[in-house]
């Protein structure tokens, strides 16, 4: 049987309830983005709460995060009310495309579901965190580009192989990319996932490479400086 929770150094996620479990998507994500002199931040699809809380660890923003399904909700909730940070976190569970706000946000993120071609799984909640016929790209970015400030910075992970094509959404509500890391599981490897900054002011886009595993469960020296601060054996 599966853990029912993953330790981290300052916070603990339990996954027990949710469809999508702690995985290296969103602890890539909430390694990666930036939360420099960020004031309010937005977690769309918050899932067990992973990002939310890894963010809060790292800023003094006050964060949103949304969760369409009641039980990964639920959940969510729970894992913030147990982490030091509960006063700076608040979990709504609600469908992203009926969200509003009269204040934007310095800081989007957002590990949405995808896999669009795949075959569907027959577990229901899964398929929902999974697959984007929930909350495709357009709904995404439509949303984020009414909520972002000016000069504030949304950052997605997806598939490597529509990466091209999220970019094209993008730009047809005014964002473009800024930064872009391509993540390798393993030498000799391509790209299977694929995290953008996105920004409302074209500029050029920096794009790098990370390696997560020189050999199994020996990690490379750019994933172990990004994720140290989280995982407890880094």
């Amino acid at each position: 049987m599966p853990n029912p929770y993953f330790q981290f150094k300052q916070f603990t996620v339990w996954h027990d309830k949710c469809a999508m479990k702690v995985g290296t998507d969103g602890v890539l994500l909430g390694a990666w983005s930036s939360v420099k002199n960020a004031q309010r931040i937005l977690d769309i699809g918050t899932g067990t709460g992973l990002v939310a809380l890894m963010l809060a660890q790292r800023s003094n923003a006050f964060i949103v995060a949304l969760e369409i399904d009641c039980a990964a909700a639920k959940q969510a909730t729970e894992n913030v009310v147990r982490s030091p940070w509960q006063d700076r976190i608040e979990v709504l569970q609600v469908d992203f495309k009926q969200y509003t706000s009269t204040t934007r946000f310095d800081v989007i993120v957002s590990n949405p579901p995808y896999f669009v071609d795949s075959l569907k799984c027959p577990d229901q909640q899964r398929n929902a965190a999974r697959h984007n016929n929930e909350l495709t790209y357009e709904d995404l970015f439509s949303g984020v580009s009414q909520l972002l400030s000016e000069d504030g910075e949304f950052t997605v992970v997806v598939p490597t192989d529509v990466s091209d094509s999220i970019k094209e959404v993008a730009s047809n509500h005014s964002l473009y990319p800024c930064r872009q890391l391509n993540v390798i599981t393993k030498p000799g490897l391509p790209p299977k996932r694929t995290l953008i900054t996105f920004v409302f002011k074209k500029q050029e886009c920096r794009t790098e490479e990370l390696l997560i595993e020189l050999t199994r469960h020996q990690y490379s020296k750019e994933y172990i400086e990004l994720t140290k601060e989280y995982y407890l054996k880094m």
